[in-house]
């Protein structure tokens, strides 16, 4: 995956990044600066992009 690339990250996510970035460029930050440090913030509280559910699959009796 391209450093940039969004694909892996839920749809809420993105909304998520989305609204901090508004409140960014809101206080006054630029563009930029206000996508970067919304992506950094979703990242933290979300541990990266990743699926809903991923890790939370049941084992399998055999």
């Amino acid at each position: 995956m391209p450093q940039g690339d969004k694909s892996a990250y839920t749809n809420k996510q993105k909304r998520k990044a989305e609204h901090i970035e508004e409140t960014y460029e809101k206080q006054g930050l630029s563009e930029d600066e206000a996508e970067r440090r919304a992506w950094a913030t979703v990242n933290k509280q979300d541990g990266g992009g990743k699926k809903s559910g991923s890790g939370l699959k049941k084992p399998t009796k055999e």
